[in-house]
């Protein structure tokens, strides 16, 4: 497989997460209450970028390290990460759910620092590739969470 099909795998799965979030970024977003530290909207899209050719350039460098099954539990993991990341947006800004986006993030999380082991495993640097990803989805957890306790009604 060629880091063309995991570009496209990869900021498919940005798509799919976009579709929920464009129309909430403009509406419901902008209302609810948010933590002082919370990052200007202008961030999210560049960081998100970058992560995402971030995830795709490691699920090529792993692939191409893999005796060539598919079916293999580190690219198992990465798919289900993706699918877990898109679902997020589905429930936070789609559903419009804080509190169901923060319990699905907790399995974001977990499968994200699965994924970068199983990585790490095949080559330490497609487990480091994954380590800004896991980080900002830390963050993103934490703020996820706070999002939700400051406006349960």
């Amino acid at each position: 497989m060629s880091l063309i099909f995991f570009l496209v795998l990869c900021f498919g799965a940005a798509a799919v997460g976009s579709v929920f979030t464009v129309a909430s970024v403009k509406s419901w977003y902008p209302t609810i209450r948010k933590p002082a530290w919370n990052p200007p909207d202008k961030v999210f899209a560049p960081v998100w970028t970058v992560l995402y050719l971030m995830m795709a350039v490691a699920g090529w460098m792993a692939w191409e390290r893999l005796p060539g099954n598919i079916l293999c539990l580190p690219m198992v993991l990465f798919v289900v990460q993706l699918i877990l990341n898109a679902g997020w947006s589905a429930l936070f800004f789609g559903l419009r759910k804080p509190g169901w986006a923060f319990l699905e993030l907790i399995f974001l999380w977990v499968s994200i620092l699965l994924t970068m082991i199983s990585f790490w495993n095949i080559y330490w640097l497609t487990g480091l590739l994954f380590l800004p990803y896991f980080l900002w989805v830390s963050f993103a957890g934490v703020l996820n969470l706070h999002v939700w306790k400051l406006n349960r009604s």
